[in-house]
């Protein structure tokens, strides 16, 4: 059977119909629920023992944020992880698969600030309406270790891992324009920023100069980059792809322009430095500092203009190519260091401060934004490689692409892309105007909130002494009382209005200071929280290096592609930083990650707006737990959006009851030899019980129902005839079942374990081996046609040879009758399934 054609879960037999009016058997959802949920709670059965005595797996799901009761998305998400971890413990490995909330962050600040109280309430009130929603889930996590971001014995460790990355010199403080956020009233890093706007609130981000604490993710950049290649196999493609481009290595060179008027040279970044001869006029950022050091004062106050303009568009307007470029003339001009040539300088939107060195050569005959420039402002344009194409100066089309050196001084005539790059480099080189270089498209995190509910950054600042760390003995520096309205958004943290917190004495001078008023970005919270749950207690430390040793790297990560830059980088930016500083002995910190698709409805993302949302409780009210978890799964693979309007949970819920009444109908003792029971049955079944092993390594889970549901199929035929059900093949059927089955509805399963004669918890049981003795077919069948019709069909052994095919074959009396005494021109023999045959 293919993936394709798996069986339908809403065809019962009329068998089944009766059954499930049989009250005395029939499963209750509702009472295994809370049945198995006790007993998993009071058993410990998720709890990894962690004694040496089976191979450790870390089976995580990415930290939950506690917004409120879990949803659709959590349905799906969660329940690929609970497959993964549950496989894993019936393999024998000791599992760790903890929980946790990522619960600091502006959501709970906005709800406090609307309902006047403080963000706790609203956190850890939506926390443990989680946490029931979880356990009622039947995910197996590992509670003892659960543990909350806003926790200051959690926190304290992520001002200890501040403190150390600024030793370190990682951590830093500088002005620079930033991406500000008005309706949040708080800075953004860039990759929070989407489309220009708030990936949180959709608010049209803006800039702004401010002094803000940042990490150097970019001291890391080249091996973020180079450690992807042991993520290979072991991560989707696109999620690698998405981190290339994002670090986004260019080759290059730095040349250094002189600017009448400015002491010293200005450096840019050009991974085109062979086009040298072909630039024309210089461009630099208007919200740059350079723009405002080397403007002529007769310009200045037309230029001021031009920057309070600038400042209204986003960054992704900036960018647009088909928006008209504009800029400004400084009054000042650049020497090109090949040929000596002065060209003019201007202050332009489309180039941005943060990225490079916020000033580009303009080479407008090989550079479409350059061109659309000097064709607005009547700027000369000189091809330096002929391509071919069309002359950019009167076409308007700029030639980006390789050719042969035109204008070019040495580089006239070549036609080597390297040996030209080569050429300008040696030379910029011999002359000291610049050198060969590697840049990156990443950019340092920045990492300043100006909100309450975020972890306090542990520096003092003292007008003498300047930046002082917190002391680690008084930390963790916890959050003052603040709620309500005083948590408004006001363009600064709302913890400089807590003068009694904010003023302090100096740790190092014993003088009047004041703490930092920012709080660090949550991502930063989330970005080690998976070495805490390896020594959730430990107060002598983040983490216990040998706990860490013992589990990780994590096995299986499980989550969101969404996180593929913001989140996913940054946890591996910090292990890496953990490494160096001797904490941890790996570089990456998840071996595996599977990205689950999203759950919409009628086509579109759910939302209350669209009026098209699916309430999970009411789903598992009506059908149960098992029923919803089943449809999440089977409705395709985990990576592919579902689209809940087209599910049946009902049908997942007949299904289930059929599994049911297989588990109870089986007569046989527990231990019975399978091998004296129905051959046909034995064979079927573990046919599908080593697919079911492919599906389960290749992550087709929901392959893995359809597998279950032909087993379902295959044993109630046997159970429903001949020996019925006490033949040993079906209590071998039905135990498989009930094994794989408890992966994805564990509690329909623990009451099928429990009926088949097995003490609980089917947790504890050892996932089944095929036999691969009962996998070899006695004989196949072969098809034999004739001039392209099939005219026979022969019961063959395997290994039968493609001559003693052939001879059988020709040899058959419906394909003798059908040649009619033709002589025979071809015959292709595909042994052992195919004969073609083509006569004269």
């Amino acid at each position: 059977m293919t993936e394709q054609s798996a069986p339908t879960v809403d065809d019962p037999t009329e068998a089944e119909h009766r059954y499930d009016g049989d009250a005395e058997h029939r499963y209750d959802p509702a009472a295994a629920q809370q049945r198995w949920q006790a007993f998993w709670a009071a058993d410990q059965t998720f709890v990894p023992a962690d004694d040496g005595s089976a191979e450790r797996r870390y089976v995580l799901d990415m930290f939950p944020y506690p917004s409120g009761d879990l949803h659709m998305g959590h349905a799906e998400a969660f329940v690929m992880g609970d497959i993964v971890a549950r496989h894993l413990k019936l393999q024998g490995y000791d599992v760790l698969h903890p929980i946790g909330w990522d619960s600091f962050g502006l959501p709970a600040e906005n709800a406090a600030i609307k309902n006047n109280t403080h963000p706790a309430e609203w956190t850890y009130a939506n926390i443990e309406t989680q946490a029931t929603s979880f356990r009622r889930y039947g995910l197996s996590f590992d509670w003892s270790r659960r543990l909350h971001t806003s926790d200051p014995e959690y926190y304290r460790w992520t001002q200890w891992l501040f403190l150390r990355f600024r030793e370190r010199g990682l951590a830093h403080r500088k002005a620079s324009y930033v991406n500000w956020c008005p309706h949040d009233q708080t800075v953004l890093a860039n990759e929070q920023v989407v489309n220009g706007a708030c990936e949180r609130c959709g608010a049209i981000v803006t800039k702004r100069r401010l002094t803000q604490w940042y990490f150097k993710t970019t001291e890391y950049a080249q091996r973020l980059l180079d450690d992807m290649a042991d993520l290979e196999g072991g991560w989707p493609e696109r999620v690698l792809a998405m981190q290339r481009n994002w670090i986004g290595r260019s080759e290059g060179a730095y040349v250094d322009f002189e600017i009448d008027g400015h002491a010293d040279p200005v450096t840019v970044f050009t991974t085109r430095p062979d086009t040298l001869y072909g630039a024309t006029f210089f461009v630099v950022a208007p919200e740059g500092e350079l723009a405002a050091q080397i403007v002529a004062d007769d310009r200045r106050a037309e230029f001021e203009a031009y920057l309070d303009q600038v400042k209204l568009a986003t960054e992704i307007e900036r960018q647009a190519t088909d928006r008209p470029k504009t800029g400004v003339f400084l009054g000042v001009h650049a020497t090109n260091p090949v040929n000596n040539e002065r060209i003019p300088v201007y202050a332009a939107d489309y180039v941005l401060a943060d990225y490079g060195t916020g000033a580009v050569m303009a080479v407008p005959a090989h550079d479409q934004r350059d061109l659309d420039f000097a064709r607005t402002y009547d700027l000369p344009v000189i091809e330096v490689i002929s391509t071919g194409q069309p002359d950019p100066a009167t076409s308007g089309v700029a030639t980006p692409g390789d050719g042969t050196y035109v204008n070019s001084g040495p580089l006239d005539g070549l036609t080597d892309k390297a040996a030209g790059v080569s050429t300008i480099v040696g030379q910029l080189e011999e002359a000291g105007v610049g050198k060969g270089a590697v840049t990156f498209r990443l950019r340092d995190w920045l990492l300043s909130r100006q909100r309450y509910w975020g972890c306090p950054i542990p520096i003092i600042h003292c007008p003498d002494c300047g930046e002082v760390a917190v002391p680690d003995d008084q930390l963790p520096v916890t959050l003052p009382e603040l709620s309500g309205a005083a948590l408004a958004p006001k363009g600064v943290s709302p913890l400089a209005s807590a003068t009694d917190w904010v003023n302090v004495d100096c740790p190092s001078c014993g003088g009047p200071a004041q703490r930092d008023t920012d709080t660090m970005d949550t991502f930063v919270d989330s970005s080690w929280y998976f070495f805490r749950y390896c020594s959730p207690g430990d107060v002598e430390g983040p983490f216990d290096p040998d706990d860490v040793r013992r589990w990780m790297p994590v096995a299986q990560y499980v989550g969101g592609v969404e996180h593929a830059i913001l989140h996913l980088l940054y946890m591996r930016f910090f292990t890496k930083v953990l490494h160096d500083m001797g904490l941890v002995d790996f570089d990456e910190p998840m071996q595996r990650l599977l990205n689950q698709g999203q759950v919409i409805n009628q086509g579109k993302s759910m939302s209350k707006s669209l009026g098209n949302g699916v309430d999970l409780g009411e789903q598992i009210d009506a059908y149960g737990v098992d029923a919803v978890r089943l449809t999440v799964v089977f409705a395709g693979p985990p990576e592919e959006d579902i689209d809940w309007a087209d599910m049946s949970p009902g049908g997942s819920a007949k299904f289930l009851q059929r599994a049911h009444r297989l588990a109870h109908d089986v007569s046989s003792a527990p231990g019975v030899d399978p091998a004296t029971g129905d051959a046909g049955l034995r064979q079927t079944t573990h046919r599908l019980l080593a697919d079911i092993d492919d599906c389960m390594a290749g992550q087709r889970f929901n392959v893995v129902v359809a597998r279950v549901m032909e087993l379902v199929n295959a044993a109630r035929k046997v159970a429903d005839a001949g020996a019925g059900p006490a033949d040993p093949a079906v209590r071998e059927t039905a135990e498989i079942v009930t094994v794989v089955l408890s992966l994805i509805a564990p509690y329909i399963a623990e009451e099928m374990w429990e009926a088949l004669g097995h003490a609980p918890s089917v947790a504890k049981a050892t996932w089944p081996r095929f036999d691969p003795a009962l996998l070899v077919t006695e004989t196949v069948t072969c098809v034999v046609q004739v001039q392209g019709k099939v005219r026979a069909r022969l019961e063959v052994s395997p290994d039968i040879t493609e001559d003693e095919l052939r001879d059988q074959a020709l040899a058959e009396e419906a394909v003798v009758r059908s040649l009619a005494g033709r002589e025979i021109a071809k015959v292709i023999v595909r042994a052992p399934k195919l004969v073609s045959i083509v006569p004269r």
